[in-house]
């Protein structure tokens, strides 16, 4: 288990689909969805207080997904990536909004 909020959050996910659900959440007029890679034994409440401390923000709701590993091959050679996990935080609705590179 990881004691240190830093460990909680390992870093914001950026991507495509995580983008157009953070700003569509905003123009919905509900909580603001943000969207965290996290460490693999980090349960949800731990995770609710990581964002809480870090942003200032409250929480509404927290939902995670776990990613299993690939298999990869080079040659004979089988090898496998890391297994992670990924957070989707829902804040509260009239939180200010985030951005991740000023809150870091």
């Amino acid at each position: 288990m990881a004691n240190n909020v830093w460990e909680v959050l390992k870093s914001p996910v950026v991507t495509e689909k995580s983008l157009v659900l953070k700003e569509t959440s905003i123009e919905a007029d509900s909580g603001q969805v943000l969207t965290f890679r996290v460490d693999v034994k980090a349960d949800k409440d731990q995770i609710r207080k990581a964002v809480e401390e870090i942003f200032n923000v409250k929480v509404a709701s927290v939902r995670t997904i776990s990613y299993e590993g690939k298999v990869k091959r080079r040659g004979r050679t089988e090898g496998r990536r890391p297994s992670w996990k990924k957070a989707y935080v829902t804040l509260k609705k009239g939180e200010a909004t985030v951005d991740y590179a000023e809150a870091i």
